[in-house]
């Protein structure tokens, strides 16, 4: 399937959410909300729309190149439990001495499940598969040829359940997901178109692993203790964000390594939307250089329109 039938189907599914006008947060695991967060994929399947989500930042090339990113996604349940999510990313490289590069990356897409939720101890967990469709994005821009596979796990977990002598310690909670990430083709042949010759690269193997750490002010209000702060400050979850990626396989001679990058930040929640800003701080010379940032508004719509389309498609 071409690029624009792709992407095509992703923006027509998009204009359907677009009527938003304005209810429970979209993941409510007892009394606690996990919020959507930037780096690392939340474990609730929900109807949501981030719109949009921008970043910035110096690639790990060398000379490193300036990379704008802003990306579209839509979630929309299809049972209580499972849940179809569509992103779309449109770049701007600027690299050193060169001219700029502008195009659409690969299309993607995740199905997942919610297959455990505990209320009782604020647990959830998910399975999920993630597809990035090869050929649907720009070559300039180095975009695959062939689809990438990556199956996936998430986990999130409060601490609400904790004795009350813990105190401002129960407003904690942490996330996490795994995934791995299998390429169609175990190579790329590339032709150069000179002389005829063949050459082959490998496509690597990566287990990308990451997880946050977030302080939830709504939660420490409502089921700790009311302090008496500002309203603003307890609309605010303090957040630290770890996305990373390791080669595992197919990678001999490559010299791949591990990268990623640390994200701290805060998100402020309202009752329709959240919004949220991180800094990105590359782990080594190969995640890049400097420090980058991202901004995201994301829109609950599971909140603005639970008899439409905030609420899954088939109901029991």
């Amino acid at each position: 399937m071409s690029s624009s039938i792709f992407r095509g189907v992703a923006l027509a599914t998009l204009a359907v959410s677009l009527p938003l006008t304005q209810v429970s947060a979209h993941c409510l695991v007892g009394g606690r909300f996990l919020p959507a967060t930037l780096a690392v994929d939340d474990p609730c399947v929900a109807d949501e729309l981030s719109l949009p989500t921008a970043s910035w930042f110096k690639t790990g090339d060398t000379p490193p190149a300036n990379e704008t990113d802003i990306s579209v996604e839509f979630s929309k349940r299809i049972t209580e439990t499972f849940g179809v999510s569509v992103n779309e990313t449109w770049t701007h490289l600027r690299p050193p001495g060169g001219p700029n590069v502008t195009g659409f990356r690969n299309l993607e897409s995740t199905f997942k499940t919610q297959f455990y939720t505990n209320p009782a101890h604020e647990l959830v967990m998910s399975a999920g598969l993630s597809v990035e469709w090869g050929g649907t994005g720009s070559e300039a821009l180095g975009s695959d040829k062939f689809s990438t596979l990556k199956p996936t796990y998430y986990i999130g977990k409060g601490f609400g359940d904790l004795p009350d002598q813990f105190g401002w310690v129960r407003a904690f909670a942490v996330t996490g997901q795994v995934s791995y990430s299998i390429p169609a083709n175990s190579a790329t042949i590339v032709v150069d178109p000179d002389t005829g010759n063949t050459s082959s690269s490998p496509n690597p193997q990566f287990i990308n692993w990451g997880g946050t750490l977030q302080y939830s002010m709504p939660f420490l209000k409502s089921s700790v203790a009311d302090l008496g702060l500002p309203d603003f400050l307890n609309h605010l979850m303090p957040i630290v964000e770890v996305n990373l990626q390791t080669p595992v396989a197919n990678y001999a001679g490559t010299g791949l390594g591990t990268t990623g990058t640390v994200n701290p930040g805060v998100i402020w929640i309202g009752s329709y939307f959240q919004v949220g800003a991180e800094a990105i701080l590359p782990i080594n010379r190969g995640s890049g250089t400097g420090t980058g940032g991202v901004v995201q508004l994301h829109v609950f719509l599971d909140d603005i329109f639970p008899a439409s389309i905030g609420k899954p498609l088939l109901q029991p």
